[in-house]
């Protein structure tokens, strides 16, 4: 229900400490991230800054504070953002609304054409339950459920460490095509197609989104349920761009990532169970990653390592190979036939999950004094 804002700007600290760590990144050098205060976008936004240099425009949907109140964390994690690339000489500035809006996209195309002339990198990635179309008016809802049969299986509390079974219902078709118009593709196709027809994309332009596609044992609830659905179209909506994008060079990809922590994926039942079993492994293994981890090495090894992206036949550039590996899995396999309350403490690293959880929103942060008084009342810089 808070956030910490001190907390918050450690975390982006830490962030932009790794990516400077392992030198720069010869990358676009102005960027567009569309849903850029927390997760994969907030990693994707300081990565471009600062490994590339990039000036970057940030739109997100964030709650700001008031006198009492805390602000949510993706409000902290952009002040802190614009507040550091301040400090190094670099252009960020931040539009806060309703990204499916397109009111939002008008703003942005005006910020873009005043400030900046045209844009390299435009990084989608938007994590959103509902979306109002611009065109209809009809408020879509997303439905995290199951296709054709009831789906049981394992789950957890992360808060009490107590594992249950669950049973979720089917979903009917209106639950399919509304999870598809919130998480598919269409409002992806929606912002190249504006900022195209604006002629603000630079030649070249590159596009990415966001996706997963997880092992066999979420697959009933993730790939193949609602949430799949909405993943293959926004997949699909690749192609769609790329062909749009041919007179100015640009192309459009999907990067498929590692199951992380984050809001979204504690709300779907089996998921928590599943990365804190897979946490425990790739520890392990040496091969864990956080989202700062992830994107880093998605901009050096894939999209800017000087040859030709990566992608496999279905068009998609996969970061999450290590999470994917045979070896991973059939260990993850394994661990899940004996995870029980009893055993979940020893055999997964719940205590792990829950430290990415808490420190979503500023909490639990080494180096941040909790017993001090905080100011709530922290502002975004470029937000008047």
């Amino acid at each position: 229900m808070t956030a910490h804002p001190a907390g918050c700007e450690q975390n982006v600290k830490n962030q932009i400490e790794y990516v400077k760590s392992n030198g720069a990144i010869d990358g676009a050098k102005n960027v567009l991230v569309i849903g850029a205060s927390t997760g994969f976008g907030l990693a994707s936004r300081i990565t471009s800054a600062f490994g590339s240099g990039a000036s970057t425009i940030g739109v997100f949907f964030e709650k700001e504070p008031f006198e009492g109140k805390t602000a949510s964390p993706g409000w902290y994690n952009s002040a802190a953002f614009e507040k550091f690339a301040t400090e190094e000489g670099l252009y960020a500035k931040s539009i806060n609304g309703d990204a499916f809006s397109d009111e939002i996209k008008k703003q942005t195309i005006e910020l873009i054409q005043k400030d900046l002339g045209r844009i390299d990198l435009i990084i989608y990635s938007l994590a959103s339950p509902v979306r109002l179309d611009p065109k209809t008016g009809i408020l879509h809802r997303s439905a995290l459920k199951p296709i054709g049969d009831t789906y049981t299986n394992k789950t957890v509390d992360f808060h009490t460490g107590k594992v249950s079974e669950i049973s979720i219902a089917p979903a009917t078709e209106e639950d399919i095509e509304n999870t598809i118009a919130v998480m598919g593709g269409e409002d992806w196709k929606m912002w190249i197609s504006a900022l195209k027809d604006a002629n603000v994309l630079a030649d070249g332009a590159q596009t990415i989104a966001y996706s997963y596609i997880g092992p066999s044992l979420t697959e009933a609830v993730y790939r193949k349920g609602t949430i799949g659905r909405a993943k293959d179209d926004l997949e699909a909506s690749a192609f769609t761009i790329t062909d749009s994008l041919k007179d100015i060079n640009g192309k459009a990809y999907v990067s498929v990532n590692k199951a992380l922590v984050t809001q979204a994926s504690s709300a779907i039942p089996v998921i928590p169970l599943y990365i804190s079993l897979l946490f425990k492994v790739m520890k392990e293994a040496g091969t864990h990653e956080g989202c700062i981890e992830q994107i880093d090495r998605l901009y050096r090894e894939r999209l800017y390592s000087g040859q030709d992206v990566p992608v496999d036949d279905k068009g998609r550039i996969r970061i999450d190979d290590l999470e994917m590996s045979t070896e991973t899995q059939d260990k993850v396999a394994e661990l899940w036939k004996k995870a029980d309350t009893d055993t979940l403490s020893e055999i997964g690293d719940l205590a792990g999950y829950s430290h990415e959880f808490h420190k979503l929103f500023g909490f639990q942060m080494d180096g941040v004094d909790y017993d001090a008084d905080a100011d709530e009342m922290v502002r975004v810089p470029s937000i008047k």
